[in-house]
């Protein structure tokens, strides 16, 4: 394998959670990072995520689990810190379907246990309580920009029309695009529309997540002063318009389950794109002279994966060096 030049520098394409994590990793790892997105921060589909690290069950299974492993010693640690804006939040997780043996993937999640009968609401068979780490993503995208800032790393706003450009500017590029993964050739990234509604918050605290395969479930999490209420899934969808009915369906269904909602004032309504594909991308390419790093494809467990995946990313860009 061919190696860097002596340079120091690395190009991230992206500022959604995955570029933002990426990028500090790398900077502790003592590179001299760039961050290029033509979306900053508070306007990616990070923005509006819920947020709550889980098990991720996308291929390649080995690595997705070691990668939320790793990312929940990361986010448990962030919890220690008010500023970061992740907690540890008290879940209930609930199925229609009977209670068995939890996958292999759920080894790692904090404080499991089975509900009891009593804990569970009408109509859902079994469930779960644990305790689990939740960022409110416009307070973490803060953090982690100011993590960056004070690393000497600014996100500048631009376009990159092909990776062979990127490499131009330096010669390490890392792919943090997510759906824009697409402009580079990867046909496989597809969008997958969600769509949240954001309550006041009555006082909720407990965290509330339907298991589920339909294309429409209900999810509530509370965010200090808001609650953001899901969800819905409708692949190969890029129109990112929010629907009214969708909007009332979400709030039919989480206010039968927490009457306190039923009296919330809607704030807004907002939605975002997930960047799917069969399996998460986290390996290096070869363009040239220069080397990219791809990180992207991680559905709806940009969070999850995001520590993980960056270190892994961090770990292939100090090999070619």
């Amino acid at each position: 394998m061919d190696s860097l030049a002596t340079d120091n520098e690395v190009l991230v394409i992206g500022a959604g959670v995955s570029g933002l994590t990426t990028a500090i990793c790398l900077a502790d790892a003592g590179w001299s990072v760039r961050v290029l997105a033509r979306d900053l921060p508070h306007d990616t589909t990070s923005e509006v995520a819920g947020a709550l690290w889980g098990p991720s069950f996308q291929e390649p299974m080995a690595k997705t689990m070691a990668w939320t492993d790793r990312s929940l010693a990361d986010f448990t640690a962030l919890a220690e810190d008010p500023g970061s804006g992740v907690r540890m939040a008290q879940t209930l997780t609930v199925s229609t379907m009977p209670a068995g043996d939890p996958p292999p993937q759920a080894r790692a999640i904090p404080e499991l246990r089975a509900c009891e009968p009593a804990e569970l609401p009408p109509g859902f068979a079994s469930g779960f309580r644990a305790v689990m780490p939740l960022a409110d993503m416009p307070r973490y995208l803060d953090h982690l920009t100011a993590r960056l800032a004070a690393a000497g790393v600014v996100v500048e706003q631009g376009t990159v029309t092909s990776l062979d450009e990127a490499v131009r500017e330096a010669p390490l590029v890392v792919n943090c695009a997510g759906l824009g993964a697409t402009d580079f050739g990867d046909d496989s990234v597809r969008p997958v529309f969600g769509q949240h509604v954001v309550v006041t918050n009555p006082g909720l605290d407990l965290l509330f997540m339907e298991l589920s395969m339909a294309d429409e479930w209900t999810s509530y999490f509370p965010h200090g002063d808001r609650v953001v209420c899901g969800g819905v899934r409708i692949p190969g969808r890029w129109d990112r318009t929010p629907e009214p009915g969708i909007t009332d369906r979400i709030l039919a269904r989480v206010r039968a389950l927490a009457p306190r909602l039923r009296d919330a004032e809607v704030i807004e309504v907002v939605t975002g794109l997930r960047p799917d594909r069969p399996s998460v991308r986290v390996e290096t390419e070869q363009l040239g002279t220069g080397w990219c790093v791809h990180n992207y494809g991680h559905g709806g467990n940009g969070v999850s994966l995001s520590w993980g995946c960056a270190r892994e990313v961090t770990e292939l860009a100090g090999r070619l060096r």
